[in-house]
């Protein structure tokens, strides 16, 4: 059922490093990429399709290590694009539609490694997502409403948060003005909607550009201009959302439609619901599964991590691992869960450190389900990381396609030791509607399709 698609010989290779796993929302059918090695980066390089991911999951690290990680990568994808005698290729530095996320330390660092470009592109428009810029100002739709991402919650995150939607005083806060507003050149729509080529044509020294965008169409256009400007010897960096990779790789429509994506269910069983993101849309939509039948709800109070002791965590797991068999045995769908409240922390680090005991446990939890489960679904960017690189253990996994709009489906390999070709879901944070989830439910549980 997988479809293999073959890039064109004149479009050049794909890379996209992604610092969560959701980046591959909008394509389907390519690799991605859990290690960075040059055997498993030749393992992009050398697959048909025309894009390949790296999940760097560096959006959950601390500034250094995510530069750390993004040098590495670029370190080792540079032997194997060597190796592999590849010159034509694009460098996609994925991230957060709304604007969280390691800029300008992520593209400071590839321009380092991999340069020089002649411009790199802030592109951060998902369509799927509600979110577009109009005018360089970024916007999520929210109930029908363009509403700038600075009035939004996601700009007060507690570790990237920021004050403009206008994204050329985006970028002077975040690089700390050493880019000023006035040195950013804008990409408007009128330019989209004409031709861009000349102006990408002129672009030099790694010049800061932004990109607006309100449909796909915006973005196909844009596309077939840099490309074209791309073939012409200029070399291009993006900081992006996932909208504008639909357009750079342009694939055909995916194998299996997404309300038929019960057919890669294992057996027709149950599954199992991994949730660990706290934005407030995350919350709705899991209040909106619980109440759908065949699903139960079991909640891991983490504030119990909070004791220094090891035994609380055995404890935690073992209690956790145990509502789960008896949910299973029941032939319902176990919805594990973090416990909603907020927690304070006295820093940054202390709040990460935090996260990754909550992430250390839900991937035991996820090593200890019932190897027999027909689907995962995995809710919240970082979750969905760790649950392929952690707790099924994948160096690699090719993506089915998106299930819902902004929701990638994967599966893992035939030979995988404990969940062999187990469909998994890997659903952002911020995407879909309060029903998004229950919807992907109904989907993978659904006796009939249409």
């Amino acid at each position: 059922m997988n479809q293999i698609i073959n890039k064109p010989k004149n479009q050049p290779k794909i890379v996209v490093l992604d610092d969560d796993p959701t980046g591959s929302q909008t394509v389907h059918s390519c690799l991605l990429l859990m290690k960075w090695d040059v055997e498993t980066l030749r393992l992009g390089l050398q697959d048909n399709a025309p894009i390949f991911f790296i999940l760097t999951n560096t959006r959950s690290l601390t500034p250094e290590s995510a530069a750390n990680v993004t040098r590495e990568v670029c370190h080792n994808l540079k032997i194997a694009l060597a190796v592999e005698q590849i010159t034509d290729f694009l460098v996609v530095s994925r991230s957060d539609s709304t604007l969280r996320g390691h800029y300008p330390i992520e593209t400071d660092v590839i321009a380092q490694e991999l340069g020089p470009f002649d411009a790199h592109f802030l592109v951060p428009a998902f369509f799927e997502g509600g979110r577009i810029t109009r005018d360089s100002i970024h916007y999520l739709i929210i109930d029908g409403l363009p509403t700038p991402v600075h009035e939004t919650e996601f700009a007060r995150d507690s570790v990237f948060s920021y004050n403009y939607s206008y994204l050329p005083k985006y970028v002077e806060e975040k690089t700390q003005s050493r880019i000023t507003e006035n040195q950013v050149t804008r990409f408007l729509l009128a330019d989209i909607r004409q031709n861009s080529l000349t102006k990408l044509l002129q672009l030099h020294d790694n010049q800061c550009c932004v990109v607006d965008g309100e449909n796909q169409q915006d973005f196909k256009n844009f596309a077939s201009d840099i490309l074209q400007a791309a073939s012409q010897g200029k070399r291009f960096l993006f900081r992006s959302a996932a909208s504008i990779l639909t357009a750079l790789a342009a694939l055909p429509p995916q194998p299996i439609p997404s309300e038929n994506m019960a057919e890669y269910v294992r057996n027709g069983k149950p599954g199992a619901v991994i949730v660990g993101s706290h934005v407030k849309k995350t919350t709705q939509q899991l209040e909106s599964l619980l109440k759908t039948p065949g699903t139960v709800g079991i909640e891991v109070a983490v504030s119990r991590l909070l004791d220094a002791e090891e035994n609380s965590k055995n404890e935690l797991l073992e209690e956790s691992l145990a509502k789960i068999k008896k949910v299973h045995d029941d032939g319902k769908t176990p919805v594990i869960y973090t416990s909603r409240q907020e927690l304070t922390f006295t820093d940054v680090k202390t709040r990460l450190d935090f996260g990754a005991k909550v992430s250390a446990l839900l991937m035991d939890i996820v090593q200890g389900l019932p190897s027999e489960i027909g689907f995962l679904i995995s809710k919240g960017g970082i979750t969905s990381n760790d649950v392929l690189s952690t707790g099924l253990a994948l160096t690699s996994a090719r993506l089915l396609g998106q299930i819902l709009a902004g929701c990638s489906m994967v599966i893992t390999a035939k030979d995988h030791p404990q969940f062999p070709n187990l469909p998994v879901v890997l659903f952002p944070g911020n995407v879909g509607n309060a029903d998004a989830l229950a919807t992907i439910y109904q989907r993978l549980t659904a006796t009939k399709y249409s």
